[in-house]
């Protein structure tokens, strides 16, 4: 016997129309790339976006299309990914940071027939378009009146774009499971794999970030999404934040410290969220500043590693931090660090601890570990075992390679080592390729750099395996400086040695300049390894 309720597919346009009949007049405020904020609202992003679907589907743009985007966080940006969904398309999100070599493979695997791209990215593209037989079309992300001249194919700006659209036009309705997004993972080994999120999992997605004890959510709150939204599907926010119909403040390209704390305040911001390198920027600019966060409550830190130190900095100005952790093939949050009644009772002390933690799942995430021989590992907070996840908003495979990404049981494999304790809280340990092996033992390298990097003469910090005669593995701490600071190795070992197990404690420190990030500001471990893989003289 099946139910008796209504049949009303979760299309991602369902979203806009919510925000829009609801939230009509909320407040969308965008730092634009010419230069001036922007202020628009949910119920002109569904007009528009209506207008550039039309426009698409007299373009020929049809259900599947990849249509690429390499724009930063704008009004535009958020108006093109419900205006290609709305018709069936896939938008195609660019990381504008990957090698060009990078980007034109994906471009040519995806097969996108059209590009939508900010200013910033022109020159860049003029460079790419002889190897990019695919696109037809790039449609610039401005006004006739910054319109660059350009050799790009049939070259044109967006509004007059948009302009020979009236918006008299109906999404088109289709599966849930309809493709509506793709996006590439970093590739740090072998070649890029597409994420393909279906209109369902995006929806569902949104709806669990939502949640209290997740993003949480409300149409009170003012939601700053510094992280782009080509990296890891936004973090949900282009779809969580209507959903709520909470007030959206796009940063546009300026990024750095003192731009990122002037639109906090300029738009009255409750609720951002980015990786740790942004908000690291940030403290250091409120620190030489004396500035303050008049409105921010609640900030979430994901992409790597939350540093303790971190969280207490904005605890000590009144903003909750909200530990994250996911993968771009989870659409992405996959874990958030928020309280239970079984911890609330904690110590302050003991609180910071526990938010060092990635979290417990949402619904629709289940998550377990297990060792090498499959076996699942217990939860008592100290054994270690290789994380694998399931659920509707998990990938099950990537684009064109025609093979199931699973286990013979069903689970993904998440490449990260982990525990989990008692009460559910996963805590990652390490990278499964970063975790340092010495003499059959394991040690976190996260670990590491997260109490590396609470020395107060220290910027940012990484830690390596080594090849060792006698343990196989020891680890190599590489520290970068804070600016005007100079680091004494032994007294950031001297820090570090009350809270590891002496065996733990890195063999040498090496000072740099700059340690070396991918492309969506992760450590690069694998150019690091490379370079000091034979530091203690076992290569």
């Amino acid at each position: 016997m099946l139910g008796l309720m209504q049949d009303w597919p979760l299309l991602t346009h369902r979203v806009i129309d919510h925000a829009a009949r609801h939230h009509g007049g909320r407040e969308v405020l965008s730092r634009s790339v010419e230069g001036p904020l922007h202020r628009s609202s949910y119920a002109e992003v569904r007009h528009r976006a209506l207008r550039l679907a039309q426009r698409l589907a007299r373009d020929g743009v049809r259900l599947g299309d990849r249509v690429a985007t390499m724009a930063w966080n704008t009004w535009r940006h958020l108006e093109a990914w419900y205006g290609i969904t709305g018709i069936g398309a896939v938008y195609h999100t660019l990381n504008p940071r990957l090698f060009p070599e990078q980007i034109a493979w994906i471009l040519n695997h995806a097969e996108s027939r059209m590009m939508l791209a900010d200013l910033t990215f022109v020159p860049l593209l003029e460079q790419l378009a002889p190897k990019l037989p695919h696109i037809t079309r790039y449609v610039i992300l401005t006004d006739a009146a910054h319109m660059p001249a350009t050799s790009l194919p049939g070259a044109v700006d967006y509004e007059s774009f948009l302009a020979e659209a009236d918006g008299d036009f109906a999404w088109s309705e289709f599966d849930e499971n309809t493709a509506a997004g793709l996006c590439y993972t970093s590739g740090t080994t072998g070649e890029p794999k597409g994420v393909l999120y279906s209109h369902r999992s995006n929806v569902l997605h949104a709806m669990a970030c939502s949640l209290p004890d997740v993003f949480g959510l409300a149409a009170m709150d003012r939601v700053m999404p510094v992280v782009p939204l080509f990296h890891a599907n936004g973090w949900s926010l282009p779809f969580s934040a209507p959903l709520s119909g909470a007030a959206l403040v796009m940063p546009g390209p300026k990024l750095d410290g003192p731009s990122v704390h002037a639109l906090l305040e300029e738009g009255r911001v409750t609720f951002t969220a980015a990786v740790p390198t942004v908000w690291l920027a940030l403290l250091q600019h409120l620190e030489a500043t004396g500035a303050a966060l008049t409105t921010l409550k609640r900030v979430a830190i994901g992409g790597s590693a939350c540093p303790p130190r971190l969280i207490e900095a904005f605890t000590q100005r009144g903003v909750r931090v909200v530990h994250a952790w996911g993968m771009t093939e989870m659409s992405p949050v996959g874990t958030v660090c928020s309280m239970k009644p079984e911890t609330a009772g904690l110590s302050p002390q003991g609180q910071l601890e526990l938010q060092a933690k990635q979290g417990c799942p949402p619904f629709t995430v289940d998550m377990r570990i297990v060792g090498d021989d499959g076996q699942e590992k217990p939860w008592d907070g100290s054994t270690f075992g290789n994380l694998q996840v399931r659920g509707p908003t998990v990938t099950r495979g990537y684009f064109k390679t025609g093979k199931s990404a699973l286990t013979e049981d069903g689970w993904f494999e998440t490449g990260d080592v982990a525990t989990i304790d008692a009460h559910g809280y996963m805590h990652v340990t390490d990278r499964t390729k970063d975790v340092i092996k010495s003499g059959g033992e394991w040690i976190s390298s996260i670990e590491l750099e997260n109490l590396a990097v609470g020395h107060p003469d220290v910027a940012e910090a990484a830690v390596v395996a080594a090849r060792h005669p006698k343990w196989d593995e020891r680890p190599l701490l590489i520290l970068v400086p804070k600016q005007g600071r100079t680091i004494e190795k032994q007294s950031v070992l001297d820090h570090i040695a009350p809270h590891v197990a002496k065996w733990w404690l890195p063999d040498d420190v090496v000072v740099v300049e700059e340690i070396p990030h991918t492309a969506t500001g992760k450590i690069q471990k694998t150019k690091l390894r490379e370079q000091f893989a034979g530091y203690f003289g076992a290569g």
